[in-house]
């Protein structure tokens, strides 16, 4: 029985080229904390409701009666929205206002695109 001789590979002419590199493991975590912000409706009706008051700005007495929910659920959606880097808070007194931050959208958007 005859073998054929072994090739070595050329790497000049492999039929792939190289891959882009791919997100790390710690890049793609901090990605999807922002994307579980966004996969909520009730979050995601918050963002809408931020970002078209007067202003800019909402205090959170104001967003459960939209959503139907209790104060201690808005509180804790926009919570959730705000360590997503997506809006901020500012306390006055006995009350939270939040505000879209400035780019966050426009961060998101980035984040898809750069995939």
């Amino acid at each position: 029985m005859t073998s054929l001789p072994l090739l070595e590979p050329d790497m000049q002419t492999t039929c792939c080229p190289p891959a882009a590199p791919a997100l790390d493991a710690e890049e793609a975590q901090r990605r999807a904390v922002v994307f579980k912000a966004l996969a909520d409706p009730n979050r995601l009706r918050l963002l809408s409701i931020v970002k078209a008051a007067d202003g800019g700005e909402s205090c959170v007495c104001d967003l459960t009666e939209p959503l139907d929910l209790g104060q201690p659920t808005v509180s804790h959606h926009l919570k959730i929205l705000v360590e997503a880097g997506l809006l901020h808070r500012e306390k006055r007194g006995t009350w939270a206002y939040y505000s879209l931050i400035p780019g966050a959208l426009d961060d998101v958007a980035g984040i898809l695109l750069a995939l």
